[in-house]
């Protein structure tokens, strides 16, 4: 069976996950006090306790890599091995200490900076996205094409993109597109024009803080979301992370790619569900088991083995 493990992006995060598993595990309370160094940010507070600096994204960044990394060596130690890995966004750096490539530590360092960045960048006001849902992506492209200062972020799944850039641009884009029948165009509550060509800068200033990062051999292939192809070679990681800061997330063309090489199962590491309602719309034939909690760890056990044994 051909297990997959998938991480989300900001915006999924919670005050106490991976709370539980600290409370069980000595090692997960080391590696909370390993995030903390390496970040800089007083982590067990962020994670655990009653406050708003969770959802700024320089702190938001690094708190969501520790929690979900802790959750994959808790699958992990418990037999649960992923054949290839992805991430969407901010979900890729899980995905790349999965997959071997970086360091626990190192993941935290760098998403830390790259939180700093992608907000900071561009002087609040400027830049916004957008949802847009109910509309094909080729009407979409088509239509945010012309309108200069407009792109697409994420292509979530079919019937939901997002788009990026300069904040009248996007209400342009908006206003257009709702003309074109879409269902909802709703204006998200973000830092910054994300994975938008206004962040370029941005990547490029990470790419210095990428090149003194050590990047180790690939344990197990995974998909980049720059291309939404199967990265084998390390050779190319610094510059697919430095590209992903302001190119379109590719993740519908991620999990088709998924179905196209045989994985029969997602486990979505991370607060909420918001990676299996992508799965049902884009590959609905392959199942998704949700892992945030330590009792999640023995129910995909469970799951795992039923599914293998059909």
């Amino acid at each position: 069976m051909k297990i997959a493990f998938v991480y989300p992006g900001q915006g999924v995060q919670t005050v106490g996950m991976a709370q539980d598993f600290c409370e069980k595990y000595g090692w997960a309370k080391e590696m909370v006090d390993k995030a903390a160094d390496a970040s800089g940010i007083d982590m067990k507070h962020i994670l655990f306790d009653e406050n708003e600096d969770i959802h700024v994204t320089e702190y938001t960044q690094p708190a969501l890599v520790t929690a979900c990394c802790i959750m994959s060596k808790a699958l992990e130690d418990k037999g649960i091995h992923p054949d290839i890995t992805a991430g969407l966004s901010l979900g890729e750096y899980c995905a790349l200490v999965t997959a071997g490539v970086l360091d626990f530590e190192e993941a935290v360092r760098l998403t830390r900076i790259r939180g700093k960045l992608m907000s900071s960048y561009v002087p609040a006001g400027l830049g916004t996205m957008a949802a847009i849902i109910g509309l094909p992506k080729e009407t979409i492209e088509e239509a945010v094409e012309p309108i200069e200062g407009a792109t697409v972020a994420n292509y979530n799944c079919p019937g939901q993109i997002v788009i990026t850039g300069e904040k009248d641009a996007v209400a342009k884009g908006m206003e257009v597109l709702s003309e074109k029948g879409a269902k909802r165009a709703v204006e998200l509550k973000v830092s910054g024009p994300f994975h938008s060509p206004m962040l370029k800068g941005a990547g490029d200033k990470l790419r210095v803080e990428l090149d003194k990062a050590q990047i180790k051999d690939l344990k197990i292939p995974y998909i980049a979301n720059a291309n939404a192809q199967v990265i084998t070679d390390t050779s190319s990681i610094r510059d697919l992370l430095q590209t992903q800061v302001s190119s379109s997330v590719m993740w519908e063309q991620t999990l088709l790619k998924m179905k196209d090489l045989g994985v029969d199962v997602f486990v979505e590491i991370g607060p909420g569900k918001t990676i299996a309602g992508f799965v049902k719309k884009t590959v609905p034939e392959i199942p998704v088991i949700n892992v945030s909690t330590v009792e999640d760890i023995d129910k995909a056990a469970e799951e795992l083995n039923n599914l293998s044994n059909k």
